[in-house]
């Protein structure tokens, strides 16, 4: 099963303002990534809050979680279907929709066979041949074609990330920074530090409102020093044309897909982007210079 499959290095701080209020800050995991929830407001209102976001995050990971046999996910994968789906997840459907039309099929979630079979040396060509997010049926209910599964980790801590920061925001807090792999920020500025796997720290970024997500390719790698990030369309193991991609965008699900695409993508193509809410994308190339479009 795919862990993490992006190296975002955070060191991000509040650039507090007089009268901020009580800043607290939760340190975790969730969806198999380290998770941090900074939240400044009154004191009385904070640590009831942070104990709010942590329930979502419980139920996130009840629905999209690949390392728990209960979830909802692993329910999907197992038979194939789900028929009364949750919101969220109905919701998180719509939203791979949305990254696989605007990448061309470059995010696609139906890659997890592929993933599983060169991790764990079974059939590869096999597991190519069953990658297609167009085989795969989303209302009503949700069914896999034969012998599908699906991975969400392209896109679901970013879309745990999402939910928080709405959550907070919907009970009248408007600075804070949620990062469940990928970050959402409520207010700001803040700043936000950009790392390369290989080349480490690349900078830093004043993010206010809005998200970013970073993807690596070899911050993981499979059997072989092959990349986890996979070419869906291909299927094979192409070498990711980027050392990175960092992605600014309104939301961190959107950020967190287009990211783990536009590693397989090269520079004309990802200009030629035309994505509501995509704000700014940072490339890395392998000699480590970046280039900000």
């Amino acid at each position: 099963m795919p862990s993490r499959r992006r190296f975002l290095a955070i060191a991000a701080a509040a650039i507090a303002a007089p009268g901020a209020g009580h800043a607290a800050t939760w340190r975790g995991t969730a969806l198999g990534a380290t998770a941090a929830i900074t939240l400044l407001g009154p004191r009385h209102r904070v640590e009831p809050a942070l104990a709010a976001a942590r329930e979502t995050l419980e139920r996130m990971e009840a629905l999209f979680s690949l390392y728990r046999e209960d979830s909802a996910l692993s329910r999907l994968n197992a038979t194939g279907r789900i028929e009364a789906p949750d919101a969220d997840f109905t919701n998180l459907m719509a939203l791979c929709d949305r990254a696989v039309a605007a990448t061309g099929g470059r995010f696609d979630p139906t890659v997890q066979p592929l993933w599983r079979a060169l991790a764990e040396g079974g059939d590869a060509r096999d597991a190519a041949a069953r990658i297609g997010w167009g085989r795969v049926t989303t209302a009503p209910g949700i069914r896999l074609g034969r012998g599908q599964a699906l991975t969400l980790n392209g896109i679901a801590q970013g879309f745990a990330s999402d939910r928080v920061a709405e959550g907070l925001a919907a009970v009248g807090f408007s600075r804070a920074l949620v990062d469940i792999g990928e970050m959402r920020a409520l207010g700001g500025p803040w700043r936000i530090g950009i790392e390369d796997h290989a080349q480490g720290l690349m900078g830093q970024v004043s993010l206010s409102g809005g998200a970013i997500a970073t993807s690596s390719p070899d911050a993981l790698l499979l059997p072989g020093d092959a990349s986890h990030i996979l070419d869906p369309l291909s299927g094979s193991l192409a070498q990711p044309l980027w050392s990175s991609v960092s992605v600014e965008a309104d939301t961190a699900a959107l950020a967190d897909a287009l990211s783990t695409a536009m590693c397989l993508m090269p520079r004309e193509e990802i200009e030629g982007l035309r994505v509501e809410g995509l704000r700014k994308v940072r490339l890395v190339d392998r000699a480590g210079d970046m280039v900000t479009l």
